[in-house]
């Protein structure tokens, strides 16, 4: 473990040796305390009853003296921080990063060089509208916020998985959040975007567009956070040791693929299980099912910078990978739970001004915002001292003149706390020549005026949008178009709907505007043109490119198989009358294939088996469908299920989203019961010996879309 102890650095000092995946954990132990024998007051006083307040008799008034009570409740009156502004509901993990081999020919940046050392990392994820107390699943962008504690210091990659974002200058985000956040004057919806005031905020923004399109997409809706992407969003720059620089796009590809709810699921899991997502997290970190990241690398050198056809520097663009490829250089393994969620989850603080040497921002605006708007909320929300909070401290002893300050943790000796100084040795002095110290790119600005503009090669504000849609399947337009017409239909300003369909719909592809209308009962305007700017609009958009139509990015779509089923979870109906040894041999053989089988009966306990009673792990009451992968029904129970109105629900609604279903040959009646046609795709009706084989195949598609039109009542 490296040392917490400070010290100076000069520039003949060694670096520090490279961080491995125990130090962290090693760094926190000394913070980290397991409950004790004894019940103490904060000041280490044995308590002799905490269940009673002091009074003056046993009937009496309580005593003002009662400092044990006071110091109880006054520490409980104080438990809360203020909650992120966005951002509020997440949860994390520990992990370590690991580059594949180095990448100093690009970056000086620490975990990128040695591939021998595994770089600790904590990862937060999280949804960016609702409040802490929210839900999993709404329709929304999620954070992918990763804190790499390296020999240099700390480096904050805070990123989102999805690409791009609403607004090109952070001088709008104040009136984003306010306009997605609930209504001031009623308080009303909570995480949902699907109302008035964030519609008539993006209709009047066309530079929204491309992200509109992502957000109406299953990608926000992910199944977990082991099957998300991540990414960087804005361009930065590698730098490496002599000095060179490139600009890069970040990105995390989950090893698991990418997966995604689809809504009315998403809508039910809410009520279900609100803490869908982090609570899939957390087992599956708990049975070593640990969620594994590639990191990769969009690497443009910056004699390249200008051709593209659009500005490397707006964050509402992606580079396509079929443009510049995504090269993988390392993973990311996330292994580790937090002891407690408060001081890791809820207290680390990340900041995208959080580099180290080897990184380095360009001039994108958004970017530029975020620099100062993060350390401005993190001092607002956990105090100046946020860098000594155990999650948040390097494992590179800071060493600085700042002093004081809520929460201080740090107990600095002696007389001098300037620089330069003599009294104290001149020390801590900085060090120009160490190999270690960050220093800026030396980027060449060009002269000019002082403005309040935007460039010009930002204008293009529906391309990349058409480019979306064209690369979709026709199952993935026709989410794209129903979660449109969801939050339209939501919208009650007749102006706000009609302006969202005829300056951004009908500009990003005519297809999907007619598809909303029909939808909605919105009218195409006979005006609406993909060439027509928008009058309207305070940053009016500029034309289409004369290609638009023909922009494809096949990686955009999710119409690809997961290159695994790992950690999946199968629902096995069961009942009275099953056969123990059947029911066993299929739990092991969906086990086998590292798929997580539980079985659910008519109540808690066990069901009458063949071989005596056969514990279940949840009742059906409490085991919604929406909680699973797929569903198996093996052999004796199909019959008795078809009466109970619950199996009915809950082979329909798996089979409404799309999911595997397995059931033995005896079942069809439950199949018919619940109206779900065994002729299906992904419906199997076989012997119990091949329903596990065939469950397992099915899952390997993820989900059959194509059932049920989403557009159209089934």
């Amino acid at each position: 473990m490296l040392p917490r102890t400070s010290g100076q650095v000069t520039p003949n000092d060694k670096p520090p040796s490279p961080p491995q995946d125990t130090d962290k954990t090693l760094d926190l132990q000394p913070d980290t305390l397991a409950p004790g024998q004894q019940l103490t007051t904060n000041q280490g006083v044995t308590v002799s009853d905490d269940q009673n307040s002091l009074k003056s008799h046993v009937r009496g008034p309580t005593l003002l003296e009662d400092i044990l009570m006071r110091e109880k409740i006054t520490h409980f009156d104080h438990e809360r921080i203020p909650e992120r502004v966005v951002h509020a509901r997440g949860t994390a993990a520990h992990g370590v990063f690991q580059v594949y081999e180095s990448q100093a020919h690009l970056t000086m940046a620490a975990p990128l060089q040695d591939p021998t050392v595994k770089t600790p990392v904590f990862v937060r994820f999280s949804t960016v509208a609702g409040s802490r107390g929210s839900t999993d699943t709404p329709r929304d962008v999620r954070g992918f916020a990763v804190k790499f504690y390296t020999p240099d210091g700390v480096w904050d990659l805070v990123g989102n998985n999805m690409p791009v974002f609403f607004i090109q200058d952070a001088n709008k985000f104040p009136d984003l959040i306010h306009a997605v956040k609930p209504e001031p004057h009623n308080e009303i919806p909570q995480a949902q975007s699907a109302h008035d005031t964030f519609w008539d905020f993006v209709s009047l923004t066309p530079e929204s567009a491309h992200m509109l399109m992502w957000v109406m997409s299953d990608r926000a809706l992910p199944r977990s956070f082991a099957t998300m992407e991540g990414f960087g969003v804005h361009t930065f720059r590698l730098v490496n040791a002599d000095g060179v620089s490139r600009f890069v796009k970040f990105h995390w590809k989950p090893l698991k693929g990418v997966c995604s709810l689809v809504w009315e699921e998403a809508q039910l899991i809410s009520g279900k299980d609100p803490d869908f997502n982090r609570r899939d997290l957390w087992e599956s970190i708990e049975r070593g099912d640990f969620p594994e990241y590639e990191l990769g690398l969009q690497v443009v050198e910056e004699t390249d910078e200008h051709k593209f056809g659009f500005d490397l520097l707006d964050a509402t663009k992606i580079i396509p990978e079929e443009v510049v490829p995504v090269v993988p250089v390392g993973k990311l393994t996330l292994n580790r739970n937090p002891d407690n969620f408060f001081a890791e989850t809820e207290q680390v603080a990340f900041h995208t001004g959080h580099i180290i040497p080897g990184i380095d921002f360009t001039n994108d605006p958004l970017l530029q915002g975020r620099l100062f708007s993060y350390i401005d909320t993190q001092l607002r929300r956990v105090g100046p001292n946020f860098h000594e909070l155990p999650i948040n401290r390097s494992l590179r002893p800071a060493d600085n003149n700042q002093r004081d300050g809520f929460a201080r943790m740090t107990i600095n000796k002696g007389r001098v706390s300037y620089f330069p100084n003599s009294l104290g040795g001149g020390c801590p002095m900085h060090s120009p020549a160490a190999a270690a110290a960050f220093r800026s790119v030396a980027v060449k600005e060009q002269p000019g005026p002082k403005v309040r503009e935007r460039s010009p090669s930002f204008s293009d504000h529906f391309s990349q949008a058409t480019q979306f849609w064209n690369s979709m399947s026709d199952w993935e337009k026709d989410h794209i178009a129903a979660a449109f017409a969801f939050e339209l239909n939501q919208v009650v300003d007749e102006v706000v709907r009609d302006r969202t369909m005829n300056e951004i719909l009908v500009n990003i592809h005519k297809e999907l505007a007619a598809m909303v209308s029909e939808a909605t009962g919105i009218a195409v305007s006979p005006a609406g043109s993909p060439e027509a700017p928008t009058p309207s609009a305070p940053t009016p958009a500029g034309p289409l490119r004369k290609d638009a139509d023909k922009l494809r990015s096949p990686a955009l779509s999710m119409d690809k198989p997961p290159p695994t089923i790992k950690g999946r979870k199968v629902a096995v109906l069961l009942g009275d009358g099953v056969d123990t040894g059947e029911v066993e041999a299929l739990l092991e053989a969906l086990s086998a294939a590292e798929l997580v089988p539980e079985t659910i009966g008519p109540r808690a306990g066990a069901v009458a088996a063949s071989g005596g009673p056969m514990k279940v792990n949840r009742a059906a009451p409490n085991a919604p469908s929406v909680v699973y992968d797929a569903v198996l029904v093996p052999t004796g129970v199909g019959p008795a299920l078809a009466a109970q109105t619950l199996a009915q629900r809950f082979l329909h609604e798996a089979w409404r989203h799309g999911k595997p279903i397995a059931v033995a040959s005896d079942a069809e009646t439950l199949l018919e019961a619940s109206g779900v046609p065994a002729s299906s795709d992904g419906v199997t009706v076989a012997e119990a010996a091949e329903l596990a084989e065939q469950l397992t195949t099915d899952l390997g598609r993820h989900r059959f879309p194509r059932r049920v039109s989403v557009l159209r009542p089934s």
